[in-house]
């Protein structure tokens, strides 16, 4: 089997694993390399500060906490992402108010957010969806006039620019995932980075049970234990070493592909704009009705080949648990629902072989000329 993508771990990672259990300081207390990975990715993001966390769902949740965005409380996102976008809005207390995605970037429509602006509204989430940055400059536009936080879910998105911009650095705040399938990868884990003291020293202080300064096991606050063990940290600046490697082949994967199936009907390629870099997390494209078969059939043919895929996500709107909970009530979001029913990504794991994606892509367009 083919998988959508497997983590690259070599002798770096294990040794620095080592190196750690060796020194003793194992857990997210004590020790030497959670604030140095910290330090260095923040740094690598152009940011000034960075908040290792346990999960890039609770790195966002974490944002949102330290900005005290809570009960009665409205935040923008764009429907079409991953559920922990909205379950760390949902978390904090907060209302989720969904906005469809651009036809082309397939991330949030900066033109449909001003109208869904309330006094209630506090924070625009953006979700750099499968790599490909969002149009930031709209949006900072309308966060200046209203005064609301912009916060990155740069989940997905490791090493993205705008403008030459990484992201991360655009917004108020942003978070990032190290699952096991991310650009880079510490087994699970998150991170925050934020040029805002005042943010950085909050969520500090309430991913580690928020225990006062004056006196330990005295708290003044209502924390969480979010906090990165020293040992997937270790694993964390091995990979970070080897980041910029992990994005040119992400970027080398998806041209390939691209040269494949740019002239074929019914598939429709990933985007990437003139003011982007996209680093292709997942190699995502849509099959529309020119390609004579459904979607989920596809998948399931190309499975029969050992050719693993996943269907794209399936909007915030949609969603049974949110839909209980009385939001989203009779919401259509037209581009939201057509991405979840015709799209799909491919392997695009680092060390997936060229000869692999051409066997790849040669099943593809035989299964479609069927």
């Amino acid at each position: 089997m083919i998988y959508v993508c497997e983590p690259d771990i070599t002798d770096k990672e294990i040794n620095y694993a080592a190196q750690c259990i060796k020194e003793g300081f194992i857990s997210g207390t004590g020790g030497r390399f959670v604030k140095e990975f910290e330090d260095k990715f923040s740094k690598w993001c152009n940011c000034r500060y960075g908040i290792a966390t346990t999960s890039g769902t609770t790195a966002l949740q974490l944002i949102i906490s330290s900005l005290s965005i809570g009960k009665n409380d409205e935040v923008i996102v764009q429907s079409f992402t991953n559920i922990a976008t909205c379950y760390a809005v949902v978390h904090n207390g907060a209302t989720p108010v969904a906005i469809d995605s651009e036809p082309e970037t397939w991330n949030i429509n900066p033109q449909k957010i001003e109208a869904k602006i309330t006094k209630k509204t506090k924070a625009i989430i953006v979700v750099h969806i499968y790599g490909h940055p969002v149009d930031m400059n709209p949006i900072l536009k309308i966060a200046k006039k209203y005064n609301l936080y912009v916060i990155e879910d740069a989940a997905e998105a490791h090493g993205a620019t705008y403008y030459g911009k990484k992201i991360g650095s655009l917004g108020d705040a942003a978070c990032f995932s190290f699952y096991a399938n991310k650009i880079i990868t510490t087994g699970e884990g998150g991170m925050i980075v934020t040029n805002n003291k005042k943010t950085y020293t909050r969520a500090q202080l309430l991913k580690n049970l928020a225990f006062s300064k004056k006196k330990r096991f005295l708290h003044y606050h209502l924390g969480n234990n979010f906090r990165m063990s020293n040992i997937q940290a270790a694993i964390g600046l091995a990979q970070l070493e080897r980041i910029d490697k992990f994005i040119k082949r992400k970027r080398e994967i998806a041209y390939k592909y691209n040269q494949i199936f740019k002239n074929i009907p019914g598939i429709t390629l990933p985007p990437e704009k003139p003011w982007a870099k996209n680093v292709y997390w997942m190699y995502g494209i849509l099959i529309n009705g020119k390609s004579g078969m459904r979607r989920d059939k596809i998948m399931e043919k190309l499975k029969n080949q050992g050719i693993e895929t996943r269907q794209f996500f399936i909007p915030m709107h949609m969603q049974p648990v949110f839909k209980k909970m009385g939001f989203f009530k009779n919401l259509r979001l037209p581009v939201s629902e057509n991405l979840a029913r015709q799209g799909l990504y491919l392997p695009t794991g680092v060390n997936l072989k060229d000869k692999e994606i051409e066997f790849i892509g040669r099943t593809l367009i035989n299964l479609m000329k069927k």
